[in-house]
């Protein structure tokens, strides 16, 4: 329509989205749906932080908070960062809102001009491209590989920057391919970055506590010291702490941006909800011993889901080191016809026909900006993986050539 932004044409809807919801109506529909599309663990929250929550309405914390976020949260944050990631912030260089989305769709806001670049190596969360061109910035895909982890590369990322470049938009454990990237790995990465002061880091560390076989985590503030004024360290207690529907993200970074993202945030949601805020704290400072536990509950799915998907004719699903996201890839299954009779030309049919024909629910690769894959969530019950994962392997079997 005429009246509509010229920016919002540009802007795709979540494809994630897109599929969890298409999976609910099928399954209203009373169609047998098992669906892997959505990043969201299946653990429920835990007891402590529950209570922490009601704690705070009976007590009547329920009022308008600071924009972003409550001294209390605040302070737990600078605690977070100081014991996990050997990070020293002050309260003032926090940032609290209502998801780590708004978060980065903040600091985007408060930072980008038109003309302004921002690196996204991909594949990509679905959201990171679409908020740059939102606030007016020009994405940069960088593609990644299979043969290379899905990992941005030192010669990539020098390759990628220019004079107008201002972010490199940076995900370790990655969503959707799992990828996480060593200590060295990393520090190629900021060798590069000390030769550009001009560029600045977003690091998406969400998954952080969702790491496999060894690898230790690490972010690039951390890696590299000399980048801690040009970095925004992203996180928040959705993914780790089973808090998806409490919306609370958080960052800190430079004083100067926490501000101007408190402005953006003070004209858009003022404060993220009081209540989750109050249960957010108590996540943060609280028992942290199930998170072990939970990792090694997602340690067994992903080899789970890898082992099983690697049966499957046509598929090559590789290790993720993290998150709980596999990528795996359908090169062999192009240029195939399923048995439902449809044509397999890239990874969106394969996902269309995946769910009609079988009703395993999957997000198409092309929604992350590299092809041929498709992206599951494990965060689900051993019990549906396998069947999935036994679902997918007939379909496959079934291509004809």
């Amino acid at each position: 329509m005429p009246f509509l932004s010229q920016t919002l044409a540009r802007v795709k809807p979540s494809p994630t989205v897109a599929v969890t919801q298409l999976a609910r109506e099928l399954a209203a529909q009373g169609k047998d749906v098992i669906s892997l599309g959505a990043g969201e663990p299946d653990f429920d929250t835990p007891d402590n932080i529950k209570s922490a929550a009601i704690a705070a309405i009976n007590a009547g914390k329920t009022k308008y908070t600071a924009p972003d976020g409550i001294a209390e949260l605040k302070e737990a944050i600078c605690a977070k960062f100081a014991r996990e990631n050997g990070l020293s912030y002050t309260p003032a260089q926090v940032s609290v809102s209502t998801g780590g989305k708004q978060v980065l769709y903040n600091a985007l806001m408060a930072t980008l001009n038109p003309g302004d670049e921002v690196i996204i190596p991909a594949p990509y969360w679905v959201s990171y491209p679409d908020m740059t061109l939102m606030a007016g910035g020009t994405p940069v895909i960088v593609d990644t590989s299979i043969d290379t982890g899905f990992k941005l590369t030192a010669a990539q990322l020098e390759a990628a920057i220019t004079p107008d470049t201002k972010w490199l938009l940076f995900n370790s454990p990655s969503n959707p391919t799992g990828a996480g990237y060593s200590w060295d790995e990393l520090k190629a990465l900021t060798d590069v970055l000390l030769r550009h002061p001009h560029v600045h880091v977003m690091t998406d560390d969400m998954y952080e506590h969702l790491a496999y076989d060894g690898f230790a985590f690490c972010t690039p503030a951390e890696v590299e010291p000399q980048l801690y004024d040009r970095t925004l360290t992203v996180n928040g207690v959705s993914k780790a702490y089973a808090m998806t529907g409490w919306r609370i993200g958080y960052a800190a970074g430079p004083e100067p941006l926490i501000a101007a993202m408190r402005k953006v945030q003070s004209q858009s949601t003022t404060n993220p909800c009081s209540i989750s805020q109050w249960a957010a704290v108590e996540a943060l400072n609280g028992p942290q011993d199930f998170l072990a536990e939970r990792a090694a509950a997602f340690l067994r799915r992903r080899d789970l889901v890898v082992s099983a998907l690697n049966e499957a004719p046509g598929i090559a699903c590789p290790v993720p080191e993290g998150a709980f996201y596999v990528y795996p890839s359908i090169a062999g299954c192009l240029g195939k016809t399923s048995a439902g009779g449809a044509h397999i030309a890239n990874d969106e049919d394969f996902a269309t026909a995946l769910l009609n024909e079988t009703g395993v629910a999957v997000v198409f690769g092309a929604a992350f900006g590299l092809s041929p894959h498709f992206r599951i969530s494990y965060a689900t019950s051993d019990e549906a993986l396998a069947e999935a994962c036994r679902r997918i392997r007939v379909f496959c079997e079934g291509l004809r050539a």
